[in-house]
C-alpha cells in the first residue's frame, strides 16, 4: 500500500561555516518558522542570512508588527546545551543526514543526533504500534525487529512504551547476540518527540541509554524541550520519512501509529501491517490498513521482500537549479483579500495544501507567500503531510 510519490527537490548544500550554521539555526528557531517556511525563505532569499534579514518585513506584510528574529544568545545557549549532552547537529544535505528525510518537502533543516550517527545512512524500516501492546504483539514486534536488524536494516521507532520499546530492544539485542562490533548489524534509531536530551517516557531511560551507546537518538526539537501533544505528529513524519517502509504491529483505529502510516502514504513509502483478531481493539487499526490495501506482514522476510533493499540515494551529487521567480507584488488590499479567501477555506479539520490552491484557482507561486504570511501571523497551522488548518 503506497501513496503518491512526491516530487523531491535535491537537498541544498549544507552550511559550511560557523556563521552559516548559526544563521540556519537562528532562522529555524525564529517565531512561527517551521520547516516549510524555512525552505521557502531559503529559496526566495538565497541563504539563511538573507531569510533572517527579510523575515521582519515578511512578518510586517502579514500584519505582525515588531517581529524579531531569534536572538544569537538563544542559539548559543542551545549549542552549549547540545555540547553538554554530547549531541551534534546534522544539517540536511550533509552525508550523514538520513537519505530518506532529505527527499521530503518539509524535511527538518537540521537534527540533533546522539550516538552512532553512521547508522543513519543504513536502509531503514519503521516499526510502530500500540503503547498497551498485548503479549502476542510484543513478541511479534521483537521477532520482526530482530530479523530486520540481523538482515542489515536500521529499525526506526519512537521510543514509546509498548511496541516501540520492544522493537528497539530486539534490534539492539540482534547485534549483541551476534557478537559483532557496534554498527555491524542494522541497529536501531529512536526519534524523540522532545529534545534529544529529554527521555519520554521516563521508564525508558535505561533503554535510551542503551540506544545512545549502540544505536542513535535524534530529534528536530531544540535541546531541553519537553514533549507536548503537538510534537508527536511532527515526530511521526520523521519516523516514516527515514524509512523505506512502515510496519504497524498493533494499533487502535484512532492512534498515533495510524498517523505515522498516513505520513508514510503521503511520503510514498510502503505501508505494511500485522493482522490481528477482529474483536481486539488493539488490532482495529492494522485490520483497517489491510482492508485499504496495506501489505500483510507475518515475519521479517515479508518486509524484506516488499522493500527489496534498493540502494540508498546518493545525496552528495549537486544539481544546479534555476531559482524561482520573485513573488508577485500585490497591494495591501489585494493581499488582505487573498488572506481572507484562504482562511475562509480552512477550519479545524486539516485539508491538503494543494487542494486549497486548486480551490482558489491560483498558482503555487502566487499563493505560497500568502500561506507563509498567515503562518507567521499565527492564523494558520501546518501539519505533517502537507496539511493546513485554522488554529484550534
Amino acid at each position: 500500500m503506497t501513496g503518491p510519490t512526491q516530487t523531491s527537490n535535491h537537498p541544498p548544500l549544507p552550511p559550511t561555516t560557523e556563521a552559516d550554521r548559526m544563521d540556519w539555526l537562528r532562522l529555524l528557531r525564529s517565531r512561527r518558522v517551521g520547516p516549510t517556511t524555512f525552505w521557502r525563505l531559503l529559496a526566495e532569499h538565497g541563504s539563511a542570512a538573507g531569510g533572517l534579514a527579510a523575515l521582519p518585513a515578511v512578518a510586517a506584510e502579514a500584519g505582525v508588527e515588531g517581529y524579531r528574529v531569534c536572538p544569537e544568545a538563544v542559539v548559543q545557549a542551545e549549542l552549549a546545551a547540545g555540547a553538554r549532552a554530547g549531541a551534534r547537529l546534522v544539517f540536511r544535505g550533509a552525508p550523514d543526514y538520513p537519505p530518506g528525510l532529505a527527499e521530503m518537502e518539509d524535511a527538518p533543516p537540521l537534527l540533533w543526533v546522539v550516538g552512532q550517527g553512521a547508522l543513519l545512512r543504513r536502509p531503514a524500516v519503521a516499526l510502530v504500534g500500540a503503547r498497551n501492546a498485548s503479549s502476542l504483539g510484543a513478541r511479534t514486534a521483537r521477532q520482526l525487529a530482530r530479523g530486520l536488524a540481523e538482515a542489515g536494516w536500521l529499525v526506526v521507532s519512537g521510543l514509546a512504551r509498548g511496541i516501540d520499546a520492544e522493537a528497539h530492544r530486539a534490534a539492539l539485542g540482534a547485534g549483541a547476540k551476534a557478537g559483532a562490533e557496534i554498527g555491524a548489524e542494522g541497529g536501531t534509531a529512536a526519534v524523540m518527540a522532545g529534545g534529544v536530551d529529554v527521555v519520554y517516557p521516563k521508564e525508558n531511560a535505561r533503554l535510551a541509554a542503551e540506544i545512545r551507546a549502540r544505536g542513535v537518538l535524534l530529534s528536530e526539537q531544540p535541546m531541553g524541550v519537553q514533549p507536548q501533544a503537538r510534537h508527536f505528529p511532527t515526530r511521526n513524519r520523521i519516523v516514516s520519512g527515514m524509512a523505506q517502509g512502515v510496519v504497524v504491529v498493533e494499533a487502535a483505529v484512532k492512534s498515533g501509529s495510524l498517523i505515522t502510516a498516513r505520513c508514510a502514504l503521503d511520503q510514498g513509502r510502503e505501508v505494511m501491517a500485522v493482522p490481528g483478531h477482529p474483536l481486539d481493539g488493539r488490532a482495529g487499526g492494522c485490520n483497517l490498513l489491510l482492508r485499504d490495501g496495506a501489505r500483510l506482514v507475518r515475519h521479517a522476510e515479508d518486509v524484506i521482500e516488499a522493500l527489496a533493499r534498493p540502494e540508498p540515494p546518493d545525496i552528495t551529487e549537486v544539481i544546479e537549479e534555476i531559482p524561482p521567480p520573485p513573488p508577485e507584488r500585490r497591494s495591501r488590499a489585494e493581499t488582505l483579500a487573498l488572506h481572507q479567501r484562504i482562511l475562509d477555506r480552512l477550519g479545524p479539520v486539516p485539508v491538503p495544501e494543494d487542494q486549497v490552491i486548486r480551490d482558489l484557482g491560483g498558482q503555487v507561486g502566487q499563493i505560497a507567500p500568502a500561506l507563509t504570511d498567515l503562518e507567521l501571523e499565527g492564523r494558520l497551522d501546518r501539519l505533517p503531510g502537507g496539511l493546513l488548518s485554522r488554529p484550534s
